[in-house]
């Protein structure tokens, strides 16, 4: 593949392997296919970037982009591999960036979490949750002076360049300080149990607010207590009501688990472990962040004993493999969830993880098993009476009903959870209902519709710094789709660029495929053959059909 070009493309390849050898005492290339071994103290930086063993300290050193200043135009599988391969390096470590920020300060010393929280916003700017930590860093540190320069940068920033205004959680985030996660303690151990309770309570009945005040007092008056035990799971409650109930706060939710998770493992408390590990899991699929995703998911695994555990852990797991296209894996997965969940009688985790089943199938153009997934999930979540849910399986079963010629009831359904999602103030469903909306008006022949729908679905998909990144990915591409279906190179053109690049920084690899082939559709001349390579492991029949189209 590299030495295509050469007369003696064999010729070549034992010179530079010899080359190598010389040029690199301490590793050995050898072998057919070739295999890279190295000597005792002889390491690779992306090694380190990618495994847990290192110390962090060495991450801050590192700089440039993979293999920087290689190019082999006349090569495009190895063009398209090392695209991909340069993003996902780079999201690896900002990852690790964040993730040593947050734990830092969850420690208490977020002085030193500050260096880490600046390396990851100068490797992507224009993400407003690096922002964020930085300046909650700086402001727990007590550098508030820094934390309200550092929103203004970022609010200029994104003005100057996305044309958007910074959301409240980043100015917010420079109103904390020392000890600011809840107020002073007022009783004790009976009184931090009632106010757990109190605030599981709320959040689950849609009191945000009141629910968020109840979980903050609970984790100061078990402090007050000295009761480990029960701090810990006020810590996780607090940490996981921040991060599904209210949108945008992500980063102190991510820092208060981080902290359930020292408080419980120093408790000896497992499952509020188990909920803590899982729950930075879900953030970081959210985020696309896969590697930091992967880790957190697999330590809850190692510590679950329980179905209710299991089928929780399973669900993250099926909805970070469905999100970067390995259909096998998502569906054994979701599927395990499931009936982990029915047998322990969690309803909504059976419903959750259902929807994710009826999602894949919808993808792979499988409609009837599709149906039949999101119809027992829509049961599921009316008998809970789940409405902050809802949203998200009525949208995905409205575009099976536009599928299918429903027009009428595919409105029906895209306009419900269109309203509801507004009302609950989900970017998420937002999204996906106006996605839904879009297709719909394209679909009546009403393009002017379609247009404004899809450029109002990409708006509330991106709206939030802690957005689900697929979300806004897939309404990305059928804003793309819809844009090229009318020629319209102009309007396509930025949106199939920030897809792709979306879609190589958080391994979704399908839709990257998707960015590819619109690339195609735009004139360039190796993309269709990139998308094919691309495509060549996901095993979906709908998109193997679509780029055989492509050809």
């Amino acid at each position: 593949m590299l030495f295509a070009d050469a007369d003696d493309p064999l010729g070549a390849l034992r010179w530079s392997l010899a080359e190598l050898r010389r040029a690199l005492p301490g590793v050995d290339f050898a072998g057919d296919p070739v295999v890279m071994t190295l000597d005792p103290g002889t390491f690779v930086d992306a090694q380190v970037v990618m495994g847990q063993s290192a110390a962090p300290d060495a991450l801050l050193d590192l700089s440039g982009e993979l293999l920087e200043g290689i190019e082999l135009p006349s090569c495009p599988e190895f063009e398209s591999w090392l695209l991909v391969e340069r993003y996902r390096l780079s999201a690896a470590i900002e990852g690790r960036m964040r993730e040593t920020a947050v734990s830092l300060v969850a420690r208490g010393r977020s002085a030193d979490a500050v260096a880490y929280a600046s390396k990851a916003v100068a490797m992507n700017p224009l993400e407003q949750g690096n922002h964020e930590l930085l300046v909650r860093c700086l402001a727990i540190s007590g550098n508030r002076p820094a934390a309200l320069r550092q929103v203004a940068a970022c609010t200029d920033l994104l003005r100057r360049e996305l044309g958007v205004e910074a959301s409240a959680a980043l100015l917010d985030a420079s109103e904390v300080g020392p000890g600011s996660i809840a107020g002073p303690a007022l009783g004790g151990h009976a009184a931090a149990a009632s106010q757990l309770e109190a605030g599981r309570a709320a959040i689950v009945a849609g009191a945000v607010d009141a629910g968020l005040q109840c979980l903050r007092r609970a984790v100061s008056e078990a402090e007050h207590c000295k009761d480990p035990v029960l701090r810990g799971r006020a810590l996780a409650a607090l940490g996981g009501a921040l991060v599904h109930a209210v949108r945008g706060r992500d980063e102190e939710g991510a820092i208060v688990l981080h902290e359930a998770i020292l408080v419980a493992e120093q408790a000896g408390d497992r499952s509020t472990s188990v909920l803590a590990h899982r729950e930075l899991g879900f953030v970081e699929v959210q985020a696309g962040r896969r590697q930091t995703a992967g880790n957190w998911l697999t330590k809850a695994q190692e510590l679950a004993e329980t179905d209710e555990e299991h089928a929780a852990i399973l669900g993250v797991l099926g909805m970070n493999s469905s999100d970067q296209g390995d259909y096998p894996a998502a569906f054994e997965q979701l599927g395990e969830s499931a009936e982990s969940a029915a047998r322990c009688g969690d309803r909504r985790q059976q419903a959750w993880s259902l929807s994710l089943t009826g999602r894949a199938h919808l993808l792979r153009e499988e409609y009837s098993q599709a149906a039949a997934a999101l119809r027992e999930s829509l049961e599921l979540v009316r008998q809970e009476r789940w409405i902050a849910f809802m949203p998200w399986p009525q949208a995905l079963n409205a575009e099976l009903e536009l599928y299918a010629g429903h027009v009428d009831a595919a409105a029906d359904g895209f306009e419900q959870a269109w309203v509801l999602g507004c009302q609950l103030n989900d970017p998420c469903w937002e999204g996906m209902a106006g996605r839904g909306l879009g297709l719909l008006s394209a679909g009546r022949g009403d393009h002017t519709g379609a247009t404004e729908w899809l450029a109002q679905a990409v708006s509330r998909a991106s709206r939030e710094p802690d957005r689900y990144q697929w979300v806004h990915a897939h309404v990305l591409d059928a804003a793309s789709t819809a844009a090229l279906a009318r020629d319209d190179e102009e309007r396509a053109r930025p949106l199939v660029n920030q897809l792709a690049e979306l879609a190589a920084r958080c391994e979704m690899r399908e839709l990257l495929v998707r960015a590819k082939l619109h690339h195609a559709r735009l004139g360039d001349a190796t993309a269709a053959d990139s998308a094919r390579l691309l495509g060549a492991g996901i095993d979906n029949p709908a998109l193997d059909t679509l780029i055989r189209k492509k050809r």
